[in-house]
């Protein structure tokens, strides 16, 4: 059995992102770069409009009131925007290519339009009202490093740079195994004497695809030693990694870690010294990392949270420590003195800032669970804490 420090550390070893995937930049949302994405144009292409108005020849406006013939409209997009000379202006809108002989645009709220004549009366402000070529950014240029997380604007800086792919990383393929006898699909249970809904792998899945994983299915498999060989040999074909809940402890069914052993499971720990979730596990069957995690609903979710969610991570490029952000908050109400082991309280941020620890600690307990937003982090034998001190947390 090992801490949990050095449990976060052998997910580290082993957490690496694996396949390459060139994708359009609306297809990469949620995936990380695996390579920096490089401008191929300048933005903007040429000077441009910044407001709707007339391009002019700054040196015709040295003495107001100036008439100036308007010689051609100008929209975004146009190919030739064409010329101006001293003594003419050119209908302009924004977003168009700026003429040449042009230097500044006038906005036409303070412009009088008299029939194909314009009108500068009023006194112009300083404003320029041109974004000059690669005012955004030039050709060549670096937007998005390798590493970096496409969110939504992200994906616009990728559109803009006119690459038609960027080079991802392509999500790890998660595949989950329930085990128990006693699982149920939910709806069912309730017609099953001696079932409960099976729930945990739900949860497992979403958080597979909170940290950037792909989870492609989910098996639900009853405590039979020769069905679950066949099913982890199965389990790892195609996928980067196997997630399995329950069947971890040491009851005469418990086969979640054996099932493996027929395909050369390597352990890299097998019991972590941490409350709730003892059992957690990690190995590797060939090319494929296996995770296990208990099989208590709340157990499940806080070792998913606490090793899961950095290995997936891991697996699709991002860096592992921005899951593990413990933050100081202060109690509001007062906690006991800590055990021999680890411990991580489930627990609700109040509308104040301060925490409060939820009612029910118990390692099963799912309504509890969905209330809890923190997890405190209790170190072994920390002394009692009273409200409106410190403590340690992460986002749950």
């Amino acid at each position: 059995m090992i801490i949990l420090d050095a449990a976060f550390d052998a997910v580290k070893k082993v957490a690496h992102p694996r396949v390459r995937a060139p994708l359009a930049p609306h297809k990469a949302h949620g995936h990380v770069l695996a390579a920096p994405v490089v401008a191929a144009v300048y933005s903007p292409p040429s000077d441009v409009s910044a407001m709707d108005g007339y391009a002019v020849v700054e040196a015709d406006l040295t003495a107001l009131p100036v008439r100036l013939p308007i010689s051609h409209k100008i929209f975004a997009g146009a190919g030739d925007p064409g010329t101006i000379v001293p003594g003419q202006c050119a209908r302009i809108f924004t977003g168009a290519p700026m003429p040449a002989g042009a230097d500044r645009v006038i906005v036409q709220e303070v412009v009088v339009r008299e029939g194909d004549d314009a009108l500068f009366a009023q006194p112009l402000s300083s404003s320029r009202h041109v974004r000059l070529k690669g005012n955004d950014f030039s050709c060549g240029d670096t937007l998005l490093d390798a590493g970096t997380v496409m969110g939504p604007r992200q994906v616009v800086a990728a559109a803009a740079a006119d690459q038609l792919m960027v080079d991802c990383w392509r999500r790890p393929r998660v595949r989950i195994l329930a085990t128990g006898d006693e699982l149920a699909e939910p709806g069912t249970a309730r017609k099953r004497p001696g079932t409960i809904p099976e729930s945990v792998s739900y949860g497992i899945a979403a958080l597979v695809e909170q940290w950037g994983g792909e989870a492609v299915g989910t098996t639900r498999l009853a405590d039979q030693r020769d069905g679950m060989e066949r099913a982890a040999a199965q389990a790892v074909e195609g996928v980067d990694l196997v997630v399995v809940t329950g069947g971890a402890s040491v009851g005469e069914r418990d086969f979640a870690k054996t099932m493996f052993e027929p395909l050369g499971l390597k352990l890299f720990f097998s019991k972590v010294a941490m409350k709730p979730g003892k059992p957690v596990w990690l190995g590797r069957v060939g090319d494929v990392l296996v995770m296990g995690l208990p099989g208590n609903p709340t157990s499940a979710m806080v070792t998913a949270r606490l090793l899961l969610a950095p290995l997936i991570a891991g697996l699709s490029g991002r860096d592992c420590d921005t899951t593990w952000h413990w933050r100081a908050h202060v109690l509001a109400a007062p906690l006991p003195a800590n055990g021999e082991r680890e411990s991580f309280v489930r627990a609700r941020l109040l509308d104040d800032g301060t925490v409060m620890p939820v009612g029910n600690q118990d390692s099963s307990a799912q309504h509890a669970l969905a209330q809890a937003d923190l997890l405190l982090r209790r170190l072994p034998n920390d002394p009692a804490l009273d409200a409106g001190e410190a403590i340690s947390a992460l986002d749950f």
